[in-house]
């Protein structure tokens, strides 16, 4: 059995990884979850993803400039050395049980929008066969997953900037389409804060849903050569991509529909295509919705077997989840991620959409404690880095103090959101089940 980091392949090149990263965030969280952000806060929905993606910004700064210094590890190498094994082993399960929900969560929305083409079919049968083919892809070695992922990642952002160009167009009045109140469904309806500043910061639970996924990144620095080289340029372009892929587009669906006649159970892209009366956009926007949820859920695939064989390496996990296969796969976390795919899949035959809206808060919740850990592992591994970073994050320590703070206050906002109290209990239940857990398997340290 083979558990050694480095046996990992370094094949990734520095587009890989960018897309990966691209590919876990546009995925269900802009797609479908964009129209219940819409409702909550209006246009003015927008100030929530620049504020969330402000904070982003800081926090993948940390893990550029903890990559510099300590190459060859992962963000959860960077958390160990921080704060120990045990807040080590907490996070990295954390981590693992969030990217499965977030995939079963893209597997269920894969098959709702394959039902648009297939409505005789069972939801749990296209739920399952979109599992099976994510895992198939992840059994290519990691040259071969990086190009696969890339395409599937490059598909929808292609589309997405041509959705924000042709909905420009229209809403501009160069292209003839439906709308005809120009700019005034920016200002009618309640105006651009329609309810209010304060619905900017209860958008934010959602919009942190959205922007999970980035910190991917933080994995991919095992299976990529000169890393710490690389990362800092790959994040400067990522985060502005990123803003810039879920603000436009927000803008051009409520410039083309008033912000209160979208339907939250299907897509605002479809919603407003259908609307342009353009022969098969609907069908185009369908396609991309799939390949959209398909490639989100290919990245967390990967980020979750990379973070149990991380832990596998370490101690944290069975030694059986470190093992791969002669092409560098870790096939015992794939295995494991395949078994937990496939009953994911058959819960949403059981519960349809009550699946969903439970899952929907989970990722959001771990999302803020782990941004929280790598802000906090910066701050505190600052003063004794081994070497000077050749990237740092600006304004320390003011700036990483503010957003952990910032993150805390948002994760607090979870836990009392009424909406999300069974998602939560759950969480803060594997939290403690996991603490108590640790406590046992580390009793020497």
């Amino acid at each position: 059995m083979t558990s050694n980091e480095d046996s990992l392949q370094k094949k990734l090149l520095p587009r890989h990884i960018t897309f990966m990263a691209m590919g876990g965030v546009i995925g269900t969280g802009i797609f479908k979850g964009s129209a219940e952000t819409i409702s909550l806060a209006g246009p003015g929905v927008i100030f929530s993803y620049i504020f969330a993606g402000l904070l982003l910004l800081v926090v993948m700064g940390a893990i550029a400039e903890l990559a510099t210094v300590y190459p060859n590890r992962n963000m959860k190498d960077f958390i160990r050395e921080a704060f120990g094994e045990r807040v080590s082993f907490i996070v990295g399960w954390l981590y693992c049980f969030m990217w499965l929900s977030v995939c079963v969560i893209e597997v269920i929305a894969a098959g709702s929008f394959i039902q648009y083409w297939l409505p005789g079919v069972p939801l749990w049968i296209l739920s399952l066969a979109s599992a099976a083919l994510i895992i198939l892809i992840n059994m290519m070695n990691v040259r071969g997953y990086g190009e696969m992922e890339f395409w599937l990642a490059g598909i929808k952002i292609f589309m997405i900037i041509v959705f924000i160009v042709l909905g420009a167009c229209i809403l501009f009045g160069i292209l003839p389409g439906p709308n005809s109140a120009g700019l005034r469904n920016y200002s009618d309806h309640g105006g651009f804060f329609p309810s209010g500043w304060t619905a900017i910061f209860s958008a934010l639970l959602i919009v942190m849903f959205s922007y999970g996924g980035s910190e991917l990144i933080g994995l991919t620095l095992t299976e990529t050569e000169n890393a710490e080289k690389i990362l800092p340029k790959v994040i400067k372009n990522f985060i502005l991509r990123v803003i810039l892929f879920y603000t436009l587009p927000i803008l051009i669906i409520c410039g083309l529909i008033p912000w209160n006649q979208l339907n939250e159970t299907t897509s605002p892209f479809v919603q407003v295509l259908s609307s342009t009366g353009l022969q098969g956009a609907a069908n185009l926007m369908n396609f991309i919705l799939v390949t959209a949820v398909l490639s989100a859920a290919n990245s967390g695939i990967y980020g979750a077997t990379r973070m149990l064989h991380s832990m596998a390496k370490d101690g944290e996990a069975p030694r059986w989840l470190g093992r791969l296969s002669p092409q560098g796969v870790p096939v015992g976390s794939l295995y494991f991620c395949a078994i937990i795919l496939l009953i994911g899949s058959l819960l949403a035959y059981i519960t349809q959409e009550g699946l969903f809206r439970v899952l929907m808060a989970v990722p959001g919740f771990v999302v803020m404690l782990v941004w929280i850990c790598i802000c906090l592992s910066q701050l505190k591994l600052r003063k004794m880095y081994p070497k000077k970073p050749t990237f740092q994050v600006w304004g320390f320590p003011y700036i990483t103090g503010l957003t952990a703070l910032a993150l805390g206050v948002i994760a607090i906002l979870f836990v009392l959101d009424a909406q999300n109290r069974v998602s939560i209990s759950v969480c803060l239940g594997l939290v403690i089940l996991l603490a108590f857990w640790s406590i046992f398997k580390f009793k020497k340290t």
